[in-house]
């Protein structure tokens, strides 16, 4: 990206900062379809690993909302020398799909109840997750203003190489998600065994004793030790006590 590809003609160095912007948003999209269908899965099964898939990889492409929303002010303001451009339906579809899931942790987390909390958050994730793909269909139809069309029939009108590097900086972006998101989800399930873990041993600790159980008996083939309150063993009937002289 800094050392292969050319500058472009019209911006300059600056226009490099596409090859990171773009992938990220593609990746969020994705990983907010992701989510809704995880959801999806979760709302068929009842399986709760499905509901965990499915907050990460919102969570995730939460994160990596915010790194479009950043690259893209800064692109915005070195081309077109305002930091939004309201008027331009890519960056406002974007905006509005980003604020849509930015209320799913908050309704998420309102809900004490574990079951009620996944069932209401898949339901969540599957309408907003409908969204995404309604309002890139929406943006391909409008008339765009200023905001580039890369994904078309031309390539966007790119060369070769830039073209082949915008793809190996796709496939890096999508692969550190995938990444990302195998960290986050197996931290998480380990940390929830640690909770369950920890739970079962308060729970040990804290046991009230049984009433009425009754102390353990000696086994039969053990003979019980000699104690003050045990009487003398008795003579044999067939034998007489010697008298003494």
């Amino acid at each position: 990206m800094f050392f292969v590809v050319p500058n472009d003609a019209d911006q300059g160095f600056i226009q490099k900062i596409f090859y990171i912007h773009v992938p990220l948003a593609i990746v969020a999209l994705l990983g907010f379809i992701a989510g809704a269908i995880y959801g999806l899965r979760y709302l068929l099964s009842r399986d709760r690993s499905y509901d965990l898939r499915s907050y990460v990889a919102i969570h995730l492409s939460l994160m990596l909302g915010l790194a479009v929303l950043a690259t893209g002010s800064i692109w915005a303001k070195a081309a077109w020398g305002h930091w939004w451009v309201w008027e331009e339906p890519t960056l406002v579809s974007f905006l509005i799909v980003f604020l849509l899931f930015a209320t799913y942790q908050p309704l998420r987390f309102s809900i004490s109840d574990p079951d009620r909390q996944a069932r209401a958050a898949a339901v969540f994730a599957v309408i907003a997750g409908a969204f995404v793909p309604l309002n890139f269909l929406a943006v391909r139809l409008a008339q765009s203003l200023t905001h580039p069309r890369v994904l078309t029939a031309t390539g966007g009108s790119m060369p070769g190489s830039m073209r082949v590097t915008f793809y190996l900086c796709l496939i890096a972006v999508a692969t550190l998600a995938v990444t990302m998101w195998k960290v986050e989800l197996t931290a998480k399930n380990e940390r929830l065994k640690l909770r369950a873990l920890r739970r079962q041993i308060d729970d040990d600790q804290h046991k009230p004793a049984i009433p009425g159980m009754q102390p353990p008996q000696p086994s039969p083939d053990k003979q019980p030790t000699a104690t003050s309150d045990m009487k003398p063993p008795q003579p044999s009937p067939d034998k007489q006590p010697v008298s003494a002289p």
